[in-house]
């Protein structure tokens, strides 16, 4: 990290306001900081806000007490944030949560065969209760063809692994792990 005048800059400075930007999505009482890499005043008045709330005393300076005590809060905020939501969408709803489903069974059916192309509409029409239908089936639960959240659990892992990790430079160039 290099200091210049005031303000702190480089990657650890990234790391914490990244963190700090997540954590201001649990705490609204903290400013939304943007990952810039340079401690300037809102990320200096995020670290004292937390400190105050949670771990006197507001001194404004990240220590390793302080950087492992945000590190434990965003840890925390992360498992909250990335939580399944408590949503249940049956046949002929509409609902936004259905857009990123509808959109996860799109890059799906690229790659798995089962999957039924459809549109991102936010509507459960017939392939959004089709296409559940085949998930749960694939997962040995009942087939309800209803958006739950276990349901919606699965979908995101299987896009994660599928999809998310499949564009990985590590899957599609071989070359960079020795094979041709």
């Amino acid at each position: 990290m290099i200091r210049t005048d005031t303000h702190y800059i480089g990657r650890p400075v990234r790391s914490l306001q990244t963190m700090l930007r997540t954590l201001s999505y649990v705490y609204p009482f903290l400013p939304r900081v943007t990952p810039d890499g340079i401690f300037g005043e809102r990320t200096l008045e995020a670290v004292m806000l937390l400190q105050r709330e949670f771990f006197p005393p507001v001194t404004g300076r990240v220590d390793q007490g302080t950087w492992d005590a945000i590190t434990a809060l965003y840890r925390q905020a992360e498992r909250r944030l990335s939580a399944p939501l408590p949503v249940t969408t049956g046949p002929g709803d509409e609902s936004v949560h259905l857009n990123s489903a509808q959109s996860m069974f799109r890059g799906l059916g690229i790659v798995l065969d089962g999957v039924e192309p459809g549109a991102v509409n936010g509507r459960h029409d017939g392939p959004t209760t089709r296409n559940l239908q085949w998930l749960q089936r694939a997962g040995g639960r009942p087939e309800t063809g209803r958006l739950d959240p276990e349901s919606q659990h699965t979908l995101e892992q299987l896009y994660r692994i599928f999809v998310t990790h499949a564009q990985s430079p590590w899957l599609t160039r071989p070359e960079l792990l020795g094979g041709s």
